[in-house]
């Protein structure tokens, strides 16, 4: 498993996207937080296909933060039941991978 992972989440507002970045930055559980959107999703729920506009968030950050990341996200999320997927990062510049893990680390 790679120590190092990309998290995103979606939401429906620019607000609440900013708002998610700027608290798992602050918190160090994320060295970086990028907003993208709007996008639009079409997706299934409660028996029926919807159609939104949503913001993406996404978060560089270590594995070994994961629980402790989702826990945060959760705690401001809209949602009932939000997306908040860890992909791994399979490759990526030593210096880059460096700057997540000082930035993620305890001080």
């Amino acid at each position: 498993m790679s120590p190092f992972i990309q998290v995103s989440t979606t939401v429906d507002s620019r607000e609440d996207a900013d708002k998610i970045a700027e608290l798992v930055v602050s918190r160090r559980l994320a060295a970086c937080a990028q907003v993208v959107g709007p996008i639009r999703s079409t997706y299934w729920w409660g028996g029926k296909i919807e159609d939104a506009e949503e913001w993406l968030c996404l978060m560089k950050t270590r594995a070994a933060l994961y629980g402790r990341l989702e826990q945060a996200i959760r705690s401001v999320h809209p949602y009932d039941e939000p997306e908040i997927i860890a992909l791994p990062v399979v490759e990526g510049s030593e210096g880059y991978l460096r700057w997540i893990e000082v930035e993620t680390s305890d001080q």
